[in-house]
């Protein structure tokens, strides 16, 4: 080959060798431009969940079992100034790599014959754990300084900062400085102080020196020594210094905090993994104290064998919880305390009569002082029955609601429409009826409707807004008074309300009545007397008991806050004595005293009509009736004419033409009321005197019912039957009419109603009865008897 033919070779592979170097140098800028991880760091994170404030309520732990915070947006400045003076000095200098840190290190591990100093900067720890290298060698830490000098360009400082601040290695499962100030010493990196925040600088340098039993020794010494280089560069005065290395170490590692553990699982159970830090709405201090509070009263259940408590503190202002208890959580119990009963539909007792007595007031069906039936009834098989067994004729609405009576409800709901009533707790937010309204039947405003603690207490929060804002929204209403409620800070709404004529579920005025009622809470006592339960606050408040003794319930407001509590077994085993105005009124009351006092609330004037009341029945004046003038509903003009107020000719006796002239028959206003409802009223109401019975020399003022067995006086020789129990007698009676209806009644306690066949088999217990026969014209037949056992 000749002289030309090298040197074009020559040539070629020249500049081919240029093109590989432009191409290799093209390619390591790409891999230098483009090539740091993104993201930084993929490991799994820990999921936490924080106060209205920021303040930590609970965690769940990383996937890896790591306790691994998500980054901060902020670091405590005691903590980045000591972690600057023992890392990384010229920090804010250096461009990611500090050459002089690299040339002292250098020398001193020439000198020491071994390395002594890596000559790090934080940037380049920061690459380290993000390439996860976990040998310490040349070829890593020039890949780690390159690394370093492209995290200066794509982050700022104050984000490297950060980045190591969140994984750095604290020693065991502890990863970032969060995680380990809580594991540590038991508070947010806010709260470090200085000795803290030095031993929390040095110790990512040998992590391991923190376990009890280890030489820790050591890490005292380096905590002691860089806050001595603290104290000379003047970043802490004498004073700081000498209280801080009389600081010791911690002795334990504290387990996080676990003050809202059913609100974390919701948190949890929602956001994840989207989200890693989600802020409720919960108020810490007062989680703390309602939590104290909780665990106080349930030590006092568990001596009755009562397991669970729940309790939720609802902001009216907001619609959110302050205080979020959905048990009380021991380890290893067996009593189901990881059930969130806050959330559980539970039989709801007595709670949701508010809510009927509302509905009716709002539509004009009745106000707080009409009069309703109660005595014994059998409606297609149903019999309710009072709490205390006894019957009051008729009581008013109100009187119903603070007694908690359940066969004035009954009869209310039967009026109202168990459709109407099953449509209207929709509307409130009760969002657990599985079922149609013909499941539930009657029983609804009883118990026979599943409700959660949650749903009732937002139902309440927003009959409260209703009237709260009545007037600072020109009278208008918000339909998300009653929406789902919102238990993070995260998911409330800050868009303006949508307001409407018509409200969502009952209007201003009846809230208000509804209210008024709720503070005036009768029960009875031991002597079977009724008792006014009084609170220093002006809290409106209902308790209720489901069948069985399983839910003990309490709801109540005081213009601020909507308090509820609930108290049972999960697993729903009923317990003697587990009624709400025992096992949950008196933790109500307690919360309440933790809490600002409320306000009264005002009259909404502008939904609110003056009306003629009967004072008497609570309905319509009429011609006959005493008036007064009360502040109702709008709607309450279309309430019934009083029906009780009628025309007698005399006080003692009723008279008819057939023994009386007209003349003799003087008109005098008297109360009157069904038979079956004065037999009662009256053993309640002494002052009451009933519709008189005829003269005796009035045709019609024969006798119209006797006993044809067994007659009065009479004694009744019971005998056993062959399986040693005593035989059951047959009552019979006649009646002149026998299509009228008789109501049955032994020693006062009501038995039923027969019609047209006048008979009913007895079994009491020997010994002296009184039976007593009232017809529906009020006619009434008593008749003593004895019953002598069979031997």
């Amino acid at each position: 080959m000749g002289k030309t033919g090298r040197h074009d070779r020559r040539t070629f592979l020249k500049i081919l060798r240029s093109r590989y170097s432009l191409i290799l140098l093209l390619s390591g800028l790409l891999a230098y431009g483009f090539g740091l991880p993104d993201p930084l760091f993929d490991k799994p994170l820990s999921f936490i969940l924080e106060d209205k404030n920021g303040q930590l309520l609970g965690a769940k732990i990383a996937e890896d079992g790591q306790w691994r915070f998500p980054p901060s947006d902020s670091l405590p400045q005691a903590y980045l100034t000591s972690l600057i003076a023992f890392e990384d000095k010229r920090f804010y200098k250096h461009p990611g790599i500090d050459p002089i840190s690299l040339f002292r290190a250098i020398y001193q591990n020439i000198k020491a014959g071994r390395v002594v100093s890596g000559g790090s900067t934080l940037h380049m720890q920061v690459m380290r754990m993000a390439l996860e290298h976990h040998r310490r060698n040349i070829p890593n830490k020039l890949l780690e300084m390159i690394w370093a000098t492209r995290l200066e360009l794509k982050y700022s400082k104050k984000e490297i900062l950060a980045l190591y601040a969140a994984n750095a290695p604290f020693g065991g499962n502890v990863i970032g400085l969060e995680a380990a100030s809580w594991r540590y010493f038991n508070k947010k990196p806010d709260l470090l102080s200085w000795a803290e925040s030095a031993m929390l600088a040095v110790l990512p340098n040998s992590p391991g020196l923190i376990h009890p039993g280890r030489n820790r020794q050591q890490l005292l010494k380096k905590r002691d020594s860089l806050l001595k280089k603290l104290w000379q560069q003047g970043k802490i005065d004498a004073t700081t210094y000498e209280l801080s290395i009389s600081e010791p170490l911690p002795e334990i590692v504290h387990a996080l905090p676990r003050l809202a553990p059913h609100l974390l699982e919701e948190a949890f159970n929602a956001h994840y993994p989207d989200k890693h830090r989600v802020r409720s709405s919960v108020d810490r201090e007062l989680q703390v104290s309602v939590n104290t509070a909780v665990r106080r009263h349930h030590n006092l259940l568990k001596l009755n064998q009562v397991h669970n408590i729940a309790a939720l503190v609802v902001d009216i202002s907001t619609r959110q919880p302050v205080v979020y208890i959905g048990n009380v959580w021991e380890d290893n119990t067996g009593h189901q305390e990881q059930v969130d009963v806050i959330q559980a539909a539970r039989s709801s007792g007595s709670i949701l009569k508010p809510l009927l007595a509302a509905l009716m007031m709002h539509e004009g069906q009745i106000i707080p002082p009409s009069l309703i039936p109660d005595v014994p009834v059998n409606i297609n098989g149903y019999q309710p029955e009072n709490f205390n067994s006894q019957y009051d004729g008729l009581v008013s609405v109100e009187k119903a609601l603070a007694r908690s009576l359940n066969i004035p409800f009954v009869n209310l709901l039967q009026r109202y429409g168990i459709e109407k009533f099953h449509h209207g707790l929709k509307q409130a937010g009760i969002s657990t009826l599985a079922f149609p309204p013909s499941h539930y039947g009657l029983t609804m405003v009883l118990g026979g409707a599943e409700v959660s603690l949650q749903d009732v207490c937002f139902a309440y929060v927003g009959m409260a807004r209703t009237l709260r804002y009545f007037a600072e929204r020109n009278s208008q209403y918000a339909k998300a008074d009653f929406s789902a409620p919102s238990l993070l800070v995260e998911e409330a709404s800050g868009k303006a309300e949508k307001l409407q004529e018509q409200p969502a579920f009952v209007g201003a005025a009846a809230a208000w009545l509804a209210f008024k009622a709720m503070q005036q809470v009768e029960r009875p006592n031991e002597l079977g007397q009724w008792e006014r339960f009084f609170s220093a606050q002006d809290i409106a408040w209902k308790t209720g008991t489901s069948f069985g003794f399983k839910d003990a319930w309490a709801v109540g407001l005081n213009g601020n806050y909507v308090v509820g509590v609930w108290a049972g077994n999960a697993d729903g085993e009923g317990r003697p004595g587990l009624t709400g105005i025992r096992a949950a009124a008196p933790l109500l009351f307690e919360i309440f005293d933790l809490l600002p006092r409320g306000f009264h609330f005002q009259p909404p004037w502008d939904d609110l009509i003056s009306l003629d009341i009967c004072r008497e029945s609570g309905y319509r004046a009429g011609k006959l009736c005493p008036v007064e003038n009360l502040s109702l509903p709008q709607h309450a003009t279309r309430l019934a004419l009083c029906p009780h107020h009628k025309l007698s000719a005399d006080e003692s006796f009723q008279l008819n033409r057939s023994c009386a002239s007209i003349e003799e028959m003087h008109a005098k206003t008297v109360f009157s009321m069904p038979p079956l409802e004065s037999h009662y009223y009256q053993t309640k109401n002494p002052h009451y005197r009933p519709v008189p019975p005829f003269r005796p020399d009035c045709v019609g003022a024969e006798q119209v019912m006797e006993l044809i067995y067994p007659k009065v006086a009479a004694k009744i020789y019971v005998p056993l039957d062959f399986d040693g129990a005593p035989s059951r007698t047959v009552f019979e009676v006649a009646h002149q009419q026998a299509e009228k209806t008789i109501y049955w009644h032994l020693d006062q306690q009501y038995l039923g109603s027969t019609r047209k066949f006048h008979n009913m088999a007895l079994n009491p217990s020997p010994g002296q009865h009184y039976l007593t026969l009232v017809d529906e014209d009020g006619n009434r037949l008593v008749a003593p008897f004895e019953i002598i056992s069979g031997k």
